[in-house]
């Protein structure tokens, strides 16, 4: 964008230019998917627990979010009085710019990204992990001892968790030989085998592992011990309200897309749908090929949401020792064996082996994934009733049967005695 512009601009007005339209399409772009990730994350509730969630606002609650949004607008922002004034208002700031600065490195196509950094995915894990801050001071500087709780909770559970998140992540990393998230999209094209999830059983076990903590990184069920509303009231943002208390839940979708964009990028194929045999930019065109590419990372992004919301949803909270000693004890040691298990296979293993390997992992993958379709979509239950799936059917109660009680009237004869 920048050489396309400077040859009507000059070079330094063509440089703030490119910069503040990646910016505001970035912010857009994030403010768009949060609007439209609340409203699934309710959908998705609602369908879990028998319920219908949002009806009223718009065709199928879409507009539910904009109620909201207008509804915070509206509200009181207060600073409680013993609050440190200047970190209880830059708190929700500081972490939602963590979480947008995530998005100027993740490459949406070959040719869509703010910018092509050579260490892209060691600017993510950096940046994403800074969130942390923002959550601490909004504790610290709440002057509320639940919020200063559920502080700390986040920084251990950040810090611990970023360990074997970055370790797993480093494994697709000495696949491909680069930081450049660009590069390591780019060596995923073909079919879906091709991906990194299907170089070997380390890198099958290390995605999972990845995605895992990413959701712990991002205060996800079973992991939101920071804002745990059944122990510390709501967390580190119990003081807030109106849009500073939605920064905080922009923040955390808006980390939910970084991460898991980033697990696309390095274990499934990043833009590539796995089915065309080419770059999509380079054989259909730059307009349409990178519009079908982001069409497809997108989805990609969706879908690993969808699983957090799921997650979420149907798994109980986990308590803060448990949350750590699932860190340490398990994860951290499962990730430092599967990356040096993935270095041993990519020294050890001859290349013919690490194919088949490929096409056993990814069509005993695919076959999982139809034959659970098939379960979700073919197989119907009983709904005569035409209610949700669960709801109790109201059975009318029987007539009691006619009791015969002595005759009042004293017209009628009783018998003798």
């Amino acid at each position: 964008m920048v050489d396309l512009l400077a040859e009507y601009l000059p070079h330094w007005l063509a440089v703030v230019t490119a910069a503040a339209v990646s910016a505001l399409a970035l912010i857009s772009f994030i403010g768009l998917a949060a609007f439209l990730f609340i409203w699934a994350e309710r959908k998705v509730s609602a369908r879990i627990q028998d319920r219908l969630g949002p009806t009223r606002v718009g065709k199928f609650g879409i507009l539910q979010s904009l109620a909201d949004g207008i509804k915070l607008i509206t509200k009181e922002d207060s600073t409680p009085d013993l609050a440190d004034s200047f970190l209880f208002r830059v708190a929700p700031y500081l972490a939602f710019c963590a979480s947008f600065c995530g998005f100027i490195a993740l490459p949406f196509s070959r040719d869509l990204v703010a910018v092509d950094l050579s260490i892209g995915a060691f600017f993510i894990l950096a940046v994403l992990s800074s969130e942390v801050f923002g959550i601490m001071l909004a504790g610290y500087g709440s002057a509320n001892k639940w919020s200063l709780f559920g502080g700390v909770r986040e920084a251990a559970q950040v810090v611990s968790y970023e360990v074997p998140r970055t370790l797993t992540a480093v494994v697709p990393i000495c696949l491909a030989g680069t930081l450049s998230l660009n590069q390591i999209g780019a060596q995923q094209v073909g079919g879906f085998w091709n991906w990194n999830i299907f170089h070997d059983p380390f890198t099958f076990v290390a995605f999972f592992i990845f995605f895992i903590t990413a959701t712990a990184s991002c205060k996800r069920a079973p992991f939101d011990l920071a804002e745990a509303e059944s122990e510390l009231v709501a967390g580190f943002h119990t003081e807030y309200s109106g849009m500073r208390w939605s920064f905080f839940f922009l923040a955390e979708y808006a980390s939910m897309f970084a991460v898991s964009g980033l697990a696309a990028l390095l274990y499934l194929g990043g833009w590539h749908s796995g089915f065309l045999p080419f770059e999509p930019a380079a054989e259909f065109g730059p307009w349409l090929g990178n519009a079908l590419d982001m069409l497809v990372f997108v989805g990609k992004g969706v879908l690993l949401i969808f699983v957090m919301m799921w997650m979420r949803w149907s798994l109980p909270r986990l308590r803060i020792d448990q949350v750590m000693m699932t860190c340490l004890k398990y994860f951290l040691p499962m990730s430092c064996a599967v990356l040096i298990g993935a270095c041993i296979w990519q020294v050890v293993v001859p290349h013919n082996v690490t194919e088949i390997v490929r096409y056993v992992l990814a069509g005993g993958t695919l076959v999982v994934i139809v034959g659970v379709l098939a379960s979700l979509f073919l197989i119907k239950g009983d709904n005569s009733s035409g209610n949700l799936a669960g709801v109790w059917e109201i059975v009318p109660s029987a007539t009691p049967a006619a009791v015969s009680l002595p005759s009042t009237d004293p017209a009628v004869s009783q018998p003798a005695t």
